[in-house]
Parts: structure tokens; sequence; C-alpha cells
């Protein structure tokens, strides 16, 4: 299992509504033909959907089909999201803020994350998270469904 590193996730300015589509659907196609090949690699950890904070959830599901989910992430000052994992995804900044991020090596990053942008990763990775700023931070996530 590989950690999360920055240079592995990328960061950039809001995409157009067509070059938006074309990367939801290429994250959804790549995740589900990724899923076959690693499905007896995953670690033993939640999926990112199922993980909460001190037994609160704080992702909600806001759609979902056989093969990808669509979920809802609001982290307020000092809340995070325990240890868990995600497959290949895509993620849409709706409120930035500073997040505090270890990786599954046990290195800690803090992360800015800003309104409008998005990042997207194309493998597993895993960490923990948690939002160290004063304000509350919020995102979109698009991942395939683990089965």
């Amino acid at each position: 299992m590989l950690p999360v590193k920055l240079e592995n996730v990328r960061s950039s300015e809001v995409p157009s509504p067509k070059r938006l589509s074309v990367r939801l659907l290429l994250v959804a196609s790549v995740s589900v033909f990724a899923q076959w090949s690693i499905a007896e690699d995953l670690p033993d950890l939640p999926e990112a959907f199922d993980a909460g904070w001190e037994g609160e959830k704080t992702c909600e599901l806001l759609y979902e089909t056989e093969s990808v989910r669509v979920g809802r992430c609001v982290f307020p000052p000092g809340v995070g999201h325990e240890k868990h994992f995600h497959y290949p995804h895509f993620g849409y900044v709706l409120e930035g803020g500073l997040l505090s991020i270890t990786d599954d090596a046990g290195v800690v990053t803090e992360r800015e994350t800003i309104t409008g942008r998005n990042w997207s990763s194309d493998r597993i990775t895993v960490h923990e998270a948690v939002n160290i700023g004063d304000t509350t931070t919020s995102y979109l996530i698009i991942e395939p469904k683990g089965g």
C-alpha cells in the first residue's frame, strides 16, 4: 500500500462543465476497472463514506448507483475523518479551509483547501484528516462503490 502524497493528488481551477463531466466519467470508468484488480489488496479500514469522527458521520451520501457514489463531507473546526481509504476518486471543494492530513505512513501535512478547486487520485489512498482551521470546510467526493 502506498501512502497518499501531494504529488499524486492534483488540484486545479474550476473546470468547465464539459471538462468536469469528462473527468467524472473517466474517474468512474477507471475506478470500476481498478476495483476488480485491487479487491484483494484493500486495507482493513472503513471506506471513506463509512468513516466518521468520534462515532459521528461526517459524510452524507447524495447519489448512488451500482458502481459509483457521490457524497458531501462537512468538517467544522476541530472535526475530522478517521483513518479510512478511498478508491480512485474525484473531489470538489465546496467550502475551503485548513486540514491536517496524516497519510498511511504517519506523515502529517497541512493542506489549505480552496473553494471551487478540485483534486483527483487514480489509485487507492489511505489517510486521516482533521479541520485545524477556524471555518467549516466541505467538499463533494465521487468514487466507485466498493463491493
